[in-house]
């Protein structure tokens, strides 16, 4: 077993990324593909899973010994009880306000699942939609149920946001008269072993029959995982969402939009925007950010106060489904205008380490950054310059870390696994 690999998948806003690594966790293969049509529609998660598992190289596909999956938190999928969708996916970032008053009947306020952008609401949007028996289930534990062909079971991460107590280790009393409550997964922690998978599976993606499926993580959480952070460090995810998280001594104190995961033995705490990447793609459409970022002076202020969002509601630093974005004046120097979008976005940032700040978490002294936009130069820059500590990038993917739970799990089942940093 000494020479077994492990596979992460992340499956992320606009496609999927799969990592091996190794059992020193060094990144030996990765390949991504990009949703045949977008987030709401679960076969093409599937499809891309396949794409890229039977792409992987024979020789590294054979050695494979465990897997882990992450995903996007909050992007719940109504099945049947075979795991069968019962239509589309609702994504994290669609807010459903017509169920907030009951929301606040069966979660205290200030939790994770208590916003208007939790997966509660669209949980209870989904039963109203779905008459039929169903399962919930959030779409890394949806892939992971069609890896074992048995979706029974769900990750805590993946999960704050639906109502699951990390500290209390089960689900609100409030839930257990609710016609739904059959709906949900039975939970495991992060990095914990939910069987192998099924045969007929491993068979046609060309894996071993013994390979273990290993419960994941959140989509950034598998991104902080890649960063190595030191304690006084904080971890920024600049990808599709802007998203911040802070490793803590203790679980934060309650507060929306925010939530605290225990990943690896540790807490984590942090938030996730709705702003971020996927809001320059949208108004850059075709265009080389890289290229047009470098006619950005970051020394001087734009002079645009832009509040950057994809659309209308934001989850974190403020809570607040019915918030607008602020996306003009447009000049006509494109430049000018990524100028003024970059600033908002960091502006976002600053708001949203203040805000965990408040909430408990140590203020970080430098910020190691993640995601596509960590290779922007100039926007590193621009936020060094604002925020006012140091910021450096790294560049592992996201499926790199949800593969170190896969590879932790794989050396705790052979113990003759060199584990790095052991004596």
């Amino acid at each position: 077993m000494g020479d077994s690999l492990a596979l992460g998948i992340d499956l992320g806003t606009g496609g999927v990324r799969v990592a091996v690594i190794n059992q020193y966790r060094d990144l030996l293969y990765s390949d991504s593909t990009d949703y045949d049509r977008n987030l709401e529609y679960p076969d093409d998660w599937r499809n891309s899973c396949i794409q890229l598992i039977q792409a992987i190289p024979q020789e590294l596909r054979s050695k494979l010994g465990a897997l882990a999956v992450d995903g996007t938190s909050g992007t719940l999928v109504a099945c049947d009880q075979h795991g069968e969708p019962l239509g589309k996916a609702l994504p994290y970032n669609v807010a459903c306000p017509e169920q907030l008053s009951q929301v606040r009947e069966l979660v205290p306020a200030g939790t994770p699942a208590a916003s208007a952008s939790g997966s509660l609401v669209r949980a209870l949007r989904l039963a109203l939609l779905h008459t039929e028996p169903l399962l919930l289930r959030h779409q890394a534990d949806w892939i992971t149920g069609w890896l074992l062909k048995d979706w029974t079971l769900g990750e805590e991460g993946n999960n704050l946001r639906l109502g699951w107590s990390l500290t209390d280790q089960t689900w609100p009393e409030s839930f257990d008269q609710q016609s739904w409550r059959e709906a949900l997964p039975e939970i495991r922690p992060s990095g914990s072993l939910l069987g192998t998978m099924d045969p007929a599976q491993a068979s046609k993606l060309g894996l071993s029959e013994d390979i273990l499926v290993i419960a994941g993580t959140t989509d950034a959480n598998a991104a902080v995982l890649t960063a190595d952070a030191a304690d006084d460090e904080g971890i920024t995810v600049l990808g599709s969402t802007l998203v911040l998280k802070r490793f803590t001594d203790q679980p934060l104190s309650d507060g929306a939009g925010t939530s605290t995961h225990r990943v690896g033995g540790r807490w984590l705490g942090g938030g996730a925007s709705n702003s971020g990447g996927a809001v320059l793609r949208e108004c850059f459409p075709g265009i080389d950010l890289n290229e047009l970022s470098r006619q950005i002076d970051t020394d001087q202020e734009s002079g645009l106060k832009l509040l950057p969002l994809i659309g209308k509601g934001e989850r974190f630093p403020v809570d607040d489904p019915n918030l607008s974005p602020v996306m003009t004046p447009r000049p006509v120097s494109d430049a000018l205008y990524l100028h003024g979008l970059l600033e908002g976005l960091t502006r976002i940032e600053c708001q949203g380490w203040k805000r965990l700040t408040e909430l408990g978490a140590p203020a970080p002294k430098r910020l190691v950054t993640l995601g596509g936009g960590a290779r922007n130069p100039q926007w590193r820059r621009l936020r060094q310059r604002l925020i006012g500590i140091p910021i450096r990038s790294c560049y592992s993917p996201p499926a790199a870390g949800v593969a170190r739970l896969a590879l932790t799990a794989l050396q705790q089942q052979h113990e003759d696994l060199p584990v790095p940093g052991e004596n």
